[in-house]
């Protein structure tokens, strides 16, 4: 078998400094040298290890969840270059049988930019001959649980090969949760607090029970208090403006024309949501009050983030919360990700239950 050479990374398009940033540290906590490749506004990023065995050996180490401007990581060889263009199969082929000898399934990607798009038509084209090529091979017996096979393509005739573990890696082809847009939701912003829950909850059957309680800070016109009330969660919205008539109307909703920063239950509730623009300290220190005071077990909270030094400032509200939460000497889980459908932002989780 032949060992990773490289891990690649897929990301928001101008975010690949944050990224290049966050897995250069994480890299060198688990005692992995090497250096990042980072091409500005290519929506990816290549860190390259000086030792592939040392890469093979410590990859349990290296935490998907931990990272936060990843949308995937995958342990990879490449790129591959003037790949054949009368037979692109057998060299592709042959790398992905070298590094795992089965796979569940297979993923032909490109970046999520404009550009990469173009390789759309092609990548449709040649997804069924490749397809038929895995299957031949016996490349594609693994089960469910074996790895994913991910070719990521940066022309017609070059490419990355590599692999990805399902209980350790995002569950769609780049990364990207695909969702529609409800119609009866009253704002895009919904999309965001949809994939928080698919990317954070791992219990929605006991987490996002009909009948829980929340509470939703800067909650107007509704596009969250939508997710909540869709859930049979009864919520408490707090904002001076006005709300979708249609959230009141479902008999779920309080609606209360108050200062999200001032406003406090009077009593523990099970969800806390938090889409407010201000300075991301400011929201870090309130979800750390509300925690101080145990007035949730669940939180979802968006930072909107600086022009500069944005992977320091994610950094810095991580360790308030953290230093919040370790002076009262609480278990806790939290975790923070640029989803999709976040933009100049990132979204935090925090557990206390």
């Amino acid at each position: 078998m032949t060992s990773p050479s490289s891990i690649l990374l897929y990301c928001r398009r101008g975010f690949e400094k944050e990224c290049a940033a966050e897995i250069q540290a994480q890299a060198l906590a688990a005692g992995i040298s090497g250096y990042v490749r980072a091409k500005e506004n290519s929506a990816y990023v290549v860190f390259v290890a000086h030792e592939p065995d040392v890469l093979a050996t410590q990859a349990a180490r290296l935490r998907f969840d931990a990272l936060v401007f990843a949308r995937q990581r995958i342990f990879a060889i490449g790129p591959l270059s003037g790949i054949p263009v009368d037979d692109r199969i057998t060299p592709l082929i042959g790398t992905a049988a070298g590094l795992q000898r089965r796979y569940s399934l297979f993923w032909l990607e490109t970046a999520d930019t404009n550009e990469a798009k173009e390789l759309a038509a092609f990548t449709r084209k040649f997804e069924r001959p490749f397809a038929a090529a895995a299957a031949e091979t016996g490349l594609l017996s693994g089960g469910p649980h074996a790895p994913r096979l991910h070719v990521f393509f940066l022309t017609s005739t070059a490419a990355y090969v590599g692999y990805t573990l399902p209980d350790d890696s995002a569950p769609w082809p780049g990364g990207i949760p695909r969702l529609k847009f409800p119609r009866s939701a009253p704002s895009r912003s919904t999309l965001k607090l949809e994939e928080a829950f698919l990317v954070f909850v791992d219990q929605p059957e006991t987490m996002l029970r009909p009948g829980m309680s929340a509470v939703d800070l800067g909650a107007a016109p509704g596009g969250w208090t939508w997710q909540l009330v869709r859930r049979h969660i009864r919520t408490t919205a707090i904002d001076n403006g006005n709300l979708d008539p249609a959230l009141l109307e479902s008999g779920l909703v309080t609606h209360l024309r108050a200062d999200g920063f001032r406003y406090h239950p009077a009593k523990p509730v099970d969800w806390l949501v938090c889409d407010m623009v201000e300075q991301p300290s400011r929201i870090a220190r309130l979800v750390a009050d509300w925690a101080d005071d145990g007035a949730f077990r669940y939180a979802v909270f968006n930072l909107k983030l600086p022009m500069n030094k944005r992977y320091e400032e994610v950094r810095r509200c991580r360790e308030l919360i953290e230093e919040r939460l370790a002076a009262q000497g609480v278990s806790y889980r939290l975790r923070f990700r640029q989803l999709y459908h976040d933009r100049e932002e990132v979204t935090g989780f925090l557990d206390l239950s």
